[in-house]
């Protein structure tokens, strides 16, 4: 069997990377997408516009990664209950969506991938399937202290863990993404709480008024 072919060039450079992502932020929130030109970025990043092209194909390539790599931001730290840690994610999720960069960054792709099925696997893949991370941490810590059943074995059983992810996944982060960005409502501790009762409780069992709060905090 032949080796595999070594790849030629320099390695690429991971500040580099950081600064122009950092400055295709920058730019859409000043420029707005239909403005944002490869080349507007490239001088805020003080790089050539072929640094760029090395490493995206275009410019939705590159706007989805800019947005990407402020959700890995996201952390699920042990809060000692599964109501405390969906309570917590909920307030991270809602303070990333309050910067401006973020904000402007995710409705401008969301809005070009409604009309570019490439650009939405893209999102697909750098942003949602990558995030699932958490639900997938939250589902696994939540079974280990007996707040969950556990999964069923076998293939069936995977799958039917696989349609819960999704469905936790779209539930929480549909809900603040559209009482933040849509409403323009706040996301405090408060609605936070009612938010995760409803989820973890469901609609006959949610009590009225404030539930007991986790010890969630943001």
């Amino acid at each position: 069997m032949a080796p595999p072919a070594r790849r030629t060039g320099r390695p690429r450079n991971a500040e580099v990377d950081r600064a122009i992502l950092a400055a295709t932020r920058s730019a859409l929130v000043e420029l707005g997408w239909s403005k944002l030109s490869l080349g507007d970025v490239a001088a805020r990043a003080g790089v050539a516009k072929t640094t760029l092209y090395r490493r995206w194909a275009g410019k939705n390539e590159l706007v989805v990664d800019a947005v990407a790599v402020t959700f890995d931001e996201l952390e699920l730290p042990d809060r000692g209950s599964l109501r405390a840690d969906v309570e917590g994610v909920v307030l991270q999720f809602a303070r990333l969506l309050e910067r401006p960069e973020t904000k402007t960054a995710l409705m401008a792709v969301v809005s070009e991938s409604t009309r570019d099925t490439g650009l939405r696997d893209r999102v697909r893949a750098a942003i949602v399937d990558r995030q699932k991370r958490l639900v997938l941490l939250g589902r696994e810590r939540a079974q280990r202290r007996g707040e969950l059943p556990p999964d069923a074995p076998g293939t069936e059983g995977a799958a039917a863990a696989g349609r819960a992810a999704d469905l936790i996944f779209d539930t929480i982060a549909g809900a603040v993404v559209h009482r933040s960005l849509v409403s323009g409502e706040p996301v405090d501790a408060g609605w936070a709480g009612d938010f995760t009762a409803l989820l973890l409780d469901g609609l006959t069992g949610a009590r009225g008024g404030a539930p007991e709060r986790g010890g969630a905090t943001e």
